[in-house]
């Protein structure tokens, strides 16, 4: 292989690597802008019937109340905070059922992500 080949060799090689660097960040960027625009159409959305949600403070905590089913989303932690330690283990129960993890000192409504 001459110096000439040895040379487009190394600038094509850059040139692949520099291409795929910004193809993984414009793919990141995308995925990232996808998931903006996701959250934003459902931002304060009831996930039961699509309507839109109040907050409004129960028991010292923000909760979600659908203006339409009456549903209610509580935010990571706030079922703890209602309902207190669960001895029953009806918690873990559910947690495990819904696929949320449960690690021996976590809550065990902490979703695995």
């Amino acid at each position: 292989m001459s110096g000439v080949d040895k040379e487009q060799d190394y600038f094509h090689h850059q040139d692949q690597e520099a291409l795929n660097r910004l193809k993984t960040q414009v793919e990141k960027e995308q995925a990232e802008a996808a998931l903006a625009e996701r959250r934003a159409a459902h931002h304060h959305k009831c996930g039961k019937c699509g309507a839109d949600m109040t907050t409004a403070v129960f028991k010292g905590l923000d909760v979600e109340i659908c203006n339409d089913c009456g549903a209610v989303l509580l935010d990571k932690g706030e079922l703890q905070s209602l309902a207190g330690q669960d001895e029953s283990g009806i918690v873990t129960f559910l947690a495990e059922l819904f696929g949320f993890a449960h690690h021996e000192g976590d809550s065990p409504l902490m979703r695995d992500e």
